[in-house]
């Protein structure tokens, strides 16, 4: 198991919540064989310790007509990673910033409303970020495999 510390119990109880953020305690307690009260405790306090963190409506940009979703792969000097960071985290077509391993400092996603809107993030954001020494990009044309969180 991936999380130390959860019991089978509160494993079950994450899991269905993972499949149906909006199922009830009372379906939940019906499936894990406890009462709606100490479901209702159970969750609360996996919610009080961080295990979860929020409940969220997730919209796919590619449902959604001539919506347009990238990834970027920024390659920065290390004592620009901070100000670039910053600039892009007060983007809001900036869906995700992620450090990472590697050549390439930070992984980044957006989702624009448009190709003009992409391009202008590219042009206007991205492309003069402060010590860039290479950009990728990669336009997402299709979702194979979107898991969010961790699966028990």
């Amino acid at each position: 198991m991936f999380l130390e510390g959860l019991d089978a119990l509160d494993q079950k109880i994450v899991s269905l919540l993972i499949e149906n953020a909006r199922m009830s305690y009372s379906d939940i307690a019906q499936q894990v064989g406890i009462s709606r009260v100490a479901v209702k405790m159970r969750v609360q306090a996996l919610e009080k310790s961080g295990v979860i963190e929020e409940y969220t409506t997730i919209v796919n940009p590619q449902r959604i007509s001539g919506a347009v979703s990238c990834y970027f792969e920024i390659e920065l000097s290390p004592q620009a990673l901070a100000e670039a960071t910053e600039i892009l985290d007060r983007c809001d077509t900036v869906t995700q910033i992620y450090r990472v391993t590697g050549k390439n400092k930070l992984h980044v996603h957006a989702v624009a409303a448009s190709a003009g809107e992409m391009e202008r993030l590219i042009r206007e954001v991205i492309d003069p970020l402060p010590g860039v020494k290479d950009i990728s990009t990669n336009i997402i044309l299709s979702r194979v495999k979107d898991i969010k969180g961790l699966r028990l």
